[in-house]
Parts: structure tokens; C-alpha cells; sequence
């Protein structure tokens, strides 16, 4: 059996204006979970997105911006 979180470890997370989160998708990279966040975050959603690897404290990944 494998263990997916060592296969995808980057998190995508959104969070809505009423503070409710939710988890976009998993990624294998860092790089390849920013690309996702931004391409988000691009389309001008007003949502925050952020990623964050599986373990980490959930603030510490943070990297998106409400819009």
C-alpha cells in the first residue's frame, strides 16, 4: 500500500470571505502547487489561496492574497 501524502505532499487551499477552507488538490511539488494557487489567484476569484505541505502548521505556508 502506498502512502499518497509522500507522493503529494503540497497542499492547495482555498479559503472563502466566511473563513471556510478547502483543499484545492495535492501536488508533488512546491513549484507545481504555486503555479496552481496563482493561476487561481489570476483568474481574479476574491477567495484566498495558499499552499502548504502535508504536517506543516497550517499559517506558515501561506502565499496567496484575497483580491
Amino acid at each position: 500500500m502506498n502512502d499518497s501524502g509522500a507522493l503529494l505532499p503540497w497542499l492547495v487551499i482555498r479559503e472563502d470571505d466566511n473563513g471556510n477552507r478547502y483543499r484545492v488538490g495535492r501536488y508533488s511539488t512546491r513549484a507545481e502547487a504555486q503555479k496552481v494557487a496563482d493561476s487561481l489567484e489570476d483568474r481574479g476569484h476574491k477567495q484566498l489561496y495558499w499552499i502548504e505541505r502535508l504536517g506543516q502548521d497550517s499559517t506558515a505556508g501561506r502565499t496567496g492574497t484575497r483580491n
